[in-house]
């Protein structure tokens, strides 16, 4: 394991304490995402933690706790969580992310929305002065207006383009069965204005912009965890 893979799973084991027992918790997707659904299945199977249960954002998500022996619920059953915890791929010093690099972004906006206390887990590089210096934004669309919204989203970003996939032909399809563009808009120096352009679009579904929604982030450094709060 890395340096910064170690990081990020000290940087987890750190946030599933924010978990209890009764605990409902959204679960977030990706490789950081997954120490804590793994560190939270040990802690059920140890009884540390009893009657926890997951929302996952993703197929990724769900079958990572599958395995870990998290046991799963919804949305429908339970539309208010607890806590969820989740990566990033950029945090700013106000807490404001951008995420979406799994392609998971909607699903995990909703999930962290539903949550009572969202709690982000990330490697000290993943810390930035101001949001997409050398970071996309990703952007969830309709495929029926894909074209259009890359050219609407191509007038104000540096580049956009369709998300393609590795191993595959053609572009990615989210778990919603929706498109992914992942523009560069440079340094993002008013966030919450590009939001609600982007937003405004027609045929966009969501964006990888998380403004006001972090409680606490846990970041995973050489030397130990920091913990930071809103």
């Amino acid at each position: 394991m890395s340096w910064v893979e170690e990081t990020k799973r000290r940087a987890a084991l750190e946030a599933v304490k924010e978990v209890r027992s009764g605990f409902v918790v959204g679960l977030g997707s990706g490789s950081t995402a997954a120490y804590a659904i793994q560190a939270l299945g040990e802690a059920l199977r140890s009884g540390v933690l009893q009657d926890v249960m997951g929302v996952p954002t993703s197929y990724q998500a769900a079958s990572v706790a599958l395995e870990a022996g998290l046991p799963l619920t919804t949305l429908d059953e339970n539309p208010r969580l607890d806590v969820a915890i989740d990566g990033a791929d950029q945090v700013d010093a106000s807490l404001n992310l951008i995420k979406g690099g799994g392609g998971a972004l909607t699903r995990e906006k909703v999930v962290a929305s539903a949550a009572d206390r969202y709690v982000v887990v990330v490697d000290e590089g993943k810390l930035v002065e101001v949001l997409g210096v050398g970071q996309v934004v990703p952007v969830e669309v309709l495929p029926f207006a894909s074209a259009f919204v890359l050219r609407r989203v191509g007038e104000r970003a540096r580049s956009v383009h369709l998300r393609v996939g590795s191993g595959k032909v053609g572009p990615v399809v989210t778990d919603n069965g929706n498109f992914l563009l992942d523009a560069d808009f440079g340094p993002i120096e008013e966030a919450g204005e590009l939001e609600a352009w982007l937003r405004s679009i027609p045929g966009v579904v969501e964006t990888g912009l998380f403004l006001g929604l972090a409680d606490i982030v846990y970041v995973g450094t050489r030397k130990g965890v920091r913990r930071l709060v809103k």
